[in-house]
């Protein structure tokens, strides 16, 4: 079938896998969301907002249901967060947030990445501190303008907002996520979410070389192909043609 089958063939496999990582993440997230808050969204804010991203990451109906009717089971796996701190290539640093029902497992895993990439696992703190832990919503259909008068409108006291072509991202108390986007959603303009989530925000921003970039981006795709890894942030610009 020839060159171009092949690479069809690979393209899809990847794409199934990267796929079966996402319903795997927001399937963990919603699973002990409604295990711990209870089945029903409407009662329970933390699973609605679990709902909500799942579905703006286009994650099937079927994934979400399932989750949830397997949290009315009372029995099953319990999963817990876990984060590691460590040092990557060129002096980057490294969080990766965690969800697992089996900690030295995932502890060898993730240590092994950084083994693996020329980095370093570090004790906790030796990281976050160069970090800021905020609420982010990015999104597009509304100006800085608008979105910081909405903001002050619903009396809410963000920490910064930025605006790069055509997105506007909002910073603020980990605990106003909710708040913020609610305060967005009331305002009736059809906008379009590009990230909704509580993360961790470098103080400062890195540049690489070629090579040290390379190895950062082995090291994401390594910790991608981990089940129980949910997040990683990292203080590196990448260029965009290594995207």
């Amino acid at each position: 079938m020839g060159r171009a089958h092949e690479v069809r063939k690979e393209a899809m496999a990847k794409t199934s896998l990267i796929k079966s990582k996402l319903y795997s993440k927001f399937g963990k997230e919603i699973y002990m969301a409604a295990k711990t808050g209870g089945p029903d969204p409407d009662s329970n804010l933390t699973l609605k907002r679990c709902i909500e991203r799942a579905k703006q990451n286009q994650v099937p109906g079927d994934v979400i249901k399932r989750n949830i009717d397997k949290s009315k089971g009372g029995a099953g796996e319990d999963f817990a967060p876990v984060r590691y701190e460590g040092f990557g290539p060129g002096g980057s640093t490294l969080i990766v947030e965690c969800l697992t029902d089996n900690v030295n497992r995932t502890f060898g895993e993730v240590r092994s990445c950084f083994t693996k990439t020329g980095g370093k696992l570090g004790v906790s703190g030796s990281v976050t501190y160069q970090y800021r832990f905020c609420s982010l919503i990015s999104f597009e259909g509304m100006d800085e303008d608008e979105a910081l008068e909405t903001m002050m409108n619903a009396e809410i006291d963000i920490q910064d907002i930025e605006a790069e072509e055509g997105v506007v991202s909002i910073y603020g108390a980990p605990g106003d996520l909710d708040k913020i986007k609610d305060a967005l959603v009331a305002t009736g303009k059809e906008l379009t979410y590009l990230e909704d989530k509580v993360a961790y925000i470098p103080n400062e921003l890195i540049e690489l070389s070629p090579e040290d970039v390379g190895k950062l981006r082995r090291f994401l795709n390594m910790t991608d192909e981990l089940d129980d890894v949910q997040e990683v942030f990292h203080n590196v610009i990448i260029p965009s043609e290594e995207e």
